[in-house]
């Protein structure tokens, strides 16, 4: 960046200078057409998120860089690292401009046959291209593979698509004008407060809670000193929403956060995330740093006269700090406990000052509601849900990743067309939506809509977003095991509904798939999960329940098999079942006796075996053996 470029930013608040600077080199990522820049033929983004480095991305980007610079083609070929493209099953993957050839599940020997044929002869490595699992094509263009196809992408539009270590390429994508078109009504901020609350959009953290409302109660809140909080604690399994969106796009989540401390008059806000994102904490604390750099962030922005500032803090973890009042402790350094309420934090919170406190996807979307006005915003979704809605879409689908969909869309077109439908063939059975406090809808409910009050209606919640996926092999009872276990070690303890109630309900949980199930067992934590909702202190303990009240609405027949039969229908509780060899199918090759690791398999060569029940520890390790003839089963 010049300095007659920052000079005229910071002095007159001009991003189409910086804009015109950065728009070239990004336009090759556009338009195929589109002309050099200073000699640069190709982009290769490679995408360096959690996931992807975790699967090898960091080892293809230094492939890349190596063999670019022995050829002689690091001057003329950009290495970009971009953030979390969405489709992490495919990972590592990357996208080469122009064209916009996309490549997944990459190995770092694949890497001098790309540069060969894409780079120096621009030909795809058909080899190397995603190939659709029905027709077993290749596919070329990541926008052509139904993944992409069915999403409306709104606030992961960047992610994928720029640096997002470069405030420049943020900039050039009309980054920090939603800032700039606020700040020149600084002296209207009702009117900027008025397009929040035309588009619609609700808290995305969990509750569903108007924005806007809760903005107008902080805003008009008595005291002179406010805060605004970002919640980025993302604790619930199988959630990476918030921190794709910060590792992605952190200058949106910054931006957005500067625009609601003006309108709710704030000075200052704290961005909590947790320290188990190092990546998505590392690229914030640039973004920040940047932003201050050109007078985006800090004291007078854009020689306005107004201020804010930012900071991050790390917690330790605690799920329970996803509750704003047990957030706030934390910040305040005190441990993180809920309070009673009210009074609210939008009266007092933070230091006993008024402080609005919503989650990384409600604020990433107020520049675009700033910068296209409310009702564009207000354009997308259903009457009551407006907009879109990112989920992690995770357990068994063939698709695992991030998507972002309009408000409304079917459960159907999610799990089966971006998502890919159930792996191996299986039967869907049921998709647990909202996280540990969510609720478990089968298969009859799969056409539902997917906005706040359908899910509500239907026993489960919108929450941050997390989407798990079960098939035909799930046993819900243990499912619903496995979520309150998770609640109830991250209770704080701290009353007694949710300590002494969540433990109570796991014990008979665990009892039932030890074939230890009285009868009255099912309604007894009927009644349990009814009180404990109605009089613990906080949303951990008020939706914890929810997982078990779900899955006996709709798997009570499972409940129920469990305690009277002694049996587990989806044959998964190692407690309730055996396994047995068919004589008919078995041939006697041994592979299951010699593998079996207790020696509780008997039998002659080409003869039936038999499994002894007492010795055997129910491992599996048979059935895995015995895959070609497939004369072992649990029953």
């Amino acid at each position: 960046m010049t300095t007659e470029t920052l000079k005229r930013l910071n002095n007159a608040g001009d991003l189409d200078a910086m804009q015109s600077e950065a728009l070239p080199k990004l336009a090759i990522r556009k338009d195929p057409s589109a002309q050099i820049y200073g000699g640069v033929t190709h982009h290769i983004m490679v995408c360096c998120d959690t996931g992807c480095t975790s699967s090898g991305a960091r080892k293809i980007l230094e492939a890349f860089e190596a063999d670019l610079k022995e050829k002689g083609l690091d001057k003329t070929v950009d290495v970009v690292v971009i953030g979390c493209h969405g489709f992490c099953e495919m990972g590592p993957l990357i996208v080469v401009y122009p064209n916009d050839i996309y490549y997944v599940h990459l190995k770092p020997e694949d890497i001098p046959e790309i540069v060969d044929e894409t780079v120096r002869n621009n030909r795809a490595v058909e080899r190397l291209l995603y190939h659709d699992p029905e027709s077993l094509k290749p596919i070329v263009h990541y926008k052509e593979i139904e993944f992409y196809a069915k999403q409306k992408r709104i606030l992961l539009t960047n992610c994928g698509h720029i640096n997002p270590e470069s405030v420049s390429e943020y900039i050039a994508n009309d980054g920090y004008k939603a800032l700039a078109k606020a700040l020149s009504q600084k002296d209207n901020t009702d009117g900027l407060l008025e397009e929040v609350k035309k588009s619609g959009l609700r808290g995305r953290g969990g509750g569903g809670f108007p924005t806007a409302r809760k903005w107008e109660l902080c805003r008009n809140a008595p005291g002179e000193k406010k805060y605004i909080i970002c919640n980025a604690d993302e604790g619930d399994p199988g959630a990476f929403m918030d921190r794709s969106l910060m590792e992605g796009d952190p200058h949106r989540l910054v931006e957005g956060m500067i625009i609601g401390g003006l309108i709710i008059g704030a000075d200052e806000g704290y961005i909590y995330c947790r320290a188990e994102y190092p990546l998505a904490i590392r690229r914030l604390r640039n973004a920040i740093s940047q932003a201050e750099a050109l007078g985006l962030l800090g004291n007078d922005i854009l020689g306005s006269g107004w201020s804010f500032h930012l900071h991050i803090k790390e917690g330790a973890g605690a799920f329970v700090c996803g509750e704003e009042t047990a957030l706030i402790h934390s910040i305040e350094g005190k441990r993180g406990m809920p309070t009673a309420r009210p009074p609210f934090p939008a009266i007092s919170g933070l230091w006993e000052k008024p402080t609005n406190n919503n989650n990384v996807e409600t604020w990433a979307n107020i520049p675009g509601i700033i910068r296209n006005g409310g009702d564009w915003y207000a354009s997308y979704g259903t009457q009551g849900s407006k907009g879109t809605k990112v989920f992690a879409l995770t357990g068994k689908v063939n698709n695992t990743g991030l998507a972002e969909v309009p408000m409304g869309i079917t459960m159907r077109e999610i799990i089966f067309n971006i998502a890919g439908g159930i792996q191996n063939g299986k039967k869907f059975k049921a998709v647990q939506i909202g996280g540990p406090s969510g609720g478990c809808l089968p298969d009859s409910m799969i056409d539902r809509p997917v906005d706040y009050e359908s899910l509500i209606d239907a026993g489960a919640m919108m929450g941050s977003g997390g989407l798990v996926v079960v098939d035909e092999d799930t046993c819900m009872v243990d499912l619903a095991r496995f979520f309150l276990s998770f609640t109830r070690d991250e209770s704080c303890g701290k009353c007694t509904p949710c300590r002494e109630g969540s433990t109570r309900m796991l014990n008979i949980l665990t009892n039932i798939c030890q074939g230890k199930g009285k009868p009255g067992d099912i309604e007894l934590l009927e009644e349990l999960a009814r009180n404990i909702k109605l009089s613990s202190l906080c949303g951990l303990g008020q939706t914890c329940p929810n997982p078990i009240l779900s899955t006996i609405r709709y798997f009570r027949h499972e409940y129920e098999a469990h305690i009277h039969e002694r049996k587990c229908p989806a044959g998964q509780c190692v407690d309730l079942m055996n396994y047995w060899i068919d004589p008919e199918k078995c041939v006697g090759c041994g592979a299951c006796k010699k593998i079996c690791p207790v020696s509780a398999i008997d039998g002659y060569k080409k003869e039936p075996h038999i499994i002894d029940t007492k010795k055997c520890i129910k491992c599996g390790s048979c059935i895995d053996a015995c895959r070609k003839t497939k004369a072992i089963f649990r029953k």
